[in-house]
């Protein structure tokens, strides 16, 4: 949980905020320490350092070998000439130090040049501040260490070994870069010459305070960076979060945000993706309540019927007049029962879409079998179903659900047939259509009723639509079939519509239904 004084900062209440600037800093952070450590250009100076003494004090060994050594056939080092020729050569700002033979100190250039080892003095005590760290210790300490490792150089270098550079620190603690080189004469070792620079941590320090201008520069374009995405990204989704608390709390119908909707980027993706999503849900939700007022409505017809005529039912004496009401009874019963089974099956629709995965489906073998079963069940007189078919079964695949296209054809099958006269026929076509380059798989379903008023062609296929020309019989239907079978194509990418048959004449001499489905590419 974010602090109170946290919550006050422009990122403070959002924790992608916070996350997006502390990212930011962290990795400003490396980078600042990256650059003060140094640790590479360190390294490549006291190794350019290191090589120029070594040249420098191996030239400067070699002439004070050549002009400060006397004597055959025992040679000897002349203590003033050598340290002559040393502060002759010694350059500003190093250190040279001559030791004989035996490892004592000779010269020493800062004596040669009377540089005197100068050190700020402590501020003056006040009478009542307490008496500060008597320090001599450490320095003396420091001295005898530094006075050690000087003398191990030297009489590694007295004994003939190759010089090397060293970095240790003198007695003052400074770091320094130290060169010691023999002088001989021929073989003989008669002193050792030994250079020192001490200017490493100035040069590095002055190398980090010249990064100071880039570091803050790169400090400044960090904060900003992170005000720019806690403002374009932080808070828009912190105001879509709350948009979509509103819309759950129902205090509106869906989420708008204009400002973040015109936006070219994934927030405004994203916020065009949720009212979408929310808008789609919300109509969802009125389509259920009509749905739920639409089944209450058809559920209450038969069944007020029923209760009519259960209440007439005692008072009728005669069996004629008995039988019809029974029959009518009946008639509603069954038509309760379809209008039950039906509103199940339109409310499980949408799940069993949702679940069952598509799969390549061939429709024309979905045709033959469910024509097959009209065929084998046909009884003189009644409605005949016949099949044709220009597709082959590779032309014929489509992508879908074998249980709720199937579901479709026996529907519009059912329709077609409840509106044909006697001895009719019912006639399904399967071919390929130019109509629509998406959908070429065509489904063409043709009947010779009264066909359908120009009026309610689109009507049809509203829920319980069940207005029936004069001749059909009533209650056979609960106007959900074209309902459900419109949903289940449009679930598949597919298309359905109603039109008349007209012979030449214009004259309608039936219904048609056609539907057309995206093939298997």
């Amino acid at each position: 949980m974010a602090k109170p004084w946290l919550k006050r900062l422009p990122f403070g209440q959002s924790r992608l905020g916070r996350l997006i600037f502390g990212l930011n800093v962290l990795g400003l952070i490396i980078i600042v320490i990256g650059a003060l450590v140094l640790s590479d250009f360190r390294g490549g100076l006291i190794n350019a350092q290191s090589d120029s003494l070594l040249s420098q004090a191996q030239l400067m060994g070699e002439v004070i070998a050549e002009a400060a050594t006397e004597g055959t056939p025992e040679p000897y080092l002349e203590a003033d000439n050598a340290a002559f020729v040393m502060a002759r050569f010694i350059p500003s700002g190093q250190r040279a130090r001559l030791f004989d033979d035996k490892g004592n100190l000779i010269s020493d250039s800062y004596a040669v040049s009377d540089m005197i080892d100068v050190s700020q003095l402590p501020p003056a005590r006040k009478p009542n501040d307490p008496v500060p760290e008597d320090k001599s210790a450490k320095r003396q300490a420091r001295r005898a260490l530094a006075e050690q490792q000087l003398h191990g150089e030297v009489m590694m270098a007295l004994s003939g070994a190759p010089p090397t550079a060293v970095v240790r620190r003198n007695e003052r603690g400074v770091k320094v870069v130290s060169v010691s080189v023999p002088l001989r004469h021929v073989k003989e070792v008669l002193g050792v010459l030994t250079i020192e620079r001490g200017d490493v941590d100035k040069i590095v320090a002055a190398q980090r305070w010249s990064m100071l201008p880039f570091i803050l520069v790169a400090f400044g374009v960090t904060m900003l960076s992170s005000l720019l995405l806690n403002w374009l990204v932080s808070r828009p989704i912190h105001r879509l979060s709350a948009a979509a608390d509103n819309v759950r709390l129902a205090r509106t119908r869906a989420i708008s945000l204009p400002d973040l909707e015109s936006r070219r980027d994934e927030i405004g993706t994203l916020a065009r993706s949720l009212e979408s999503m929310t808008d789609t849900l919300w109509r969802r939700m009125e389509e259920i309540d009509r749905f739920a007022a639409d089944v209450s409505h058809e559920i209450k017809n038969p069944l007020t019927s029923i209760r009519s005529a259960l209440e007439t039912l005692p008072l009728v004496k005669n069996d004629e007049a008995r039988d019809r009401l029974m029959a009518v009874i009946n008639q509603d019963v069954r038509r309760a029962d379809r209008l039950i089974t039906d509103i199940s099956n339109a409310s499980r629709l949408d799940a069993e879409l949702s679940r069952d995965t598509p799969k390549k489906v061939e429709v024309g073998t979905l045709l033959e079998d469910i024509i097959s079963l009209y065929q084998q069940s046909h009884i003189a007189g009644q409605v005949t179903v016949s099949f044709k078919r220009t597709l082959s079964p590779a032309a014929s695949l489509v992508n879908g659900r074998e249980g709720p296209l199937g579901q479709v054809f026996r529907n519009i099958i059912d329709n077609a047939r409840s509106f044909s006269p006697e001895g009719g026929e019912v006639r399904v076509t399967l071919s390929h259509s130019n109509t629509d380059p998406l959908r070429p798989t065509s489904i063409v379903f043709e009947d010779d009723g009264p066909g359908i008023p120009e009026d309610n062609l689109e009507t049809i296929f509203q829920r319980f639509y069940t207005s029936r020309p004069k001749g059909t019989s009533f209650g056979r239907n609960s106007g959900l079939g074209l309902s459900i079978s419109r949903q289940i194509i449009e679930a598949h990418n597919g298309k359905i519509w109603a039109e008349n048959r007209k012979d030449d004449s214009g004259n309608v001499v039936g219904a048609r239904f056609a539907i057309l489905l995206p093939s298997v590419n």
